[in-house]
């Protein structure tokens, strides 16, 4: 099927525009949050320690894995976080030379931190939506990330 001419050609025009124009100035903001934590926490930072906290400790081809990126990535991307004190490198403890990575505490509460400033910044910019916008923008964004997933790992058949 040609993806070209399916739905309306300027929707389509426009919603490629306003991803553009979303992406670009989310990376303008890094949709930091507000106050001292505002652009305190750069993305691959956030997002990884976002993951170890919800699926607890995990080595790095697992991560890498959860993540959709490749091992020397999430290696590359780690060691800042290991260096700072916010993730613990730990030995597998059935397999003594693979790595296992983990939240530390002091992960947790800066990633706490973070979370809260990014928490109120959407606030912000949803004040004057109604809870079941925000819960609809949330999906058909969930959904959008996911498709946009499915592509990039090769999931999403070619046109």
């Amino acid at each position: 099927m040609d993806m070209t001419t399916v739905g309306d050609p300027g929707l389509l025009d426009s919603l490629q525009h306003e991803v553009a124009v979303f992406a670009r100035r989310a990376e303008q903001t890094r949709l930091g949050g507000v106050g001292q934590a505002r652009n305190s926490m750069d993305r691959a930072a956030y997002l990884l320690l976002n993951r170890l906290d919800k699926e607890g400790p995990m080595g790095v081809k697992a991560l890498a894995a959860g993540m959709g990126i490749d091992s020397s990535t999430v290696t590359r991307q780690v060691a800042p976080l290991v260096d700072t004190g916010l993730v613990k490198r730990t030995s597998h403890p059935e397999d003594g030379r693979a790595v296992v990575l983990q939240l530390s505490p002091r992960g947790a509460a800066r990633l706490a931190e973070v979370r809260s400033s990014r928490r109120l910044l959407m606030a912000e910019l949803t004040e004057d939506w109604s809870p079941q916008e925000r819960e609809q923008f949330c999906a058909l964004l969930t959904r959008f990330n996911h498709g946009l997933a499915a592509r990039t790992q090769g999931k999403h058949p070619e046109s």
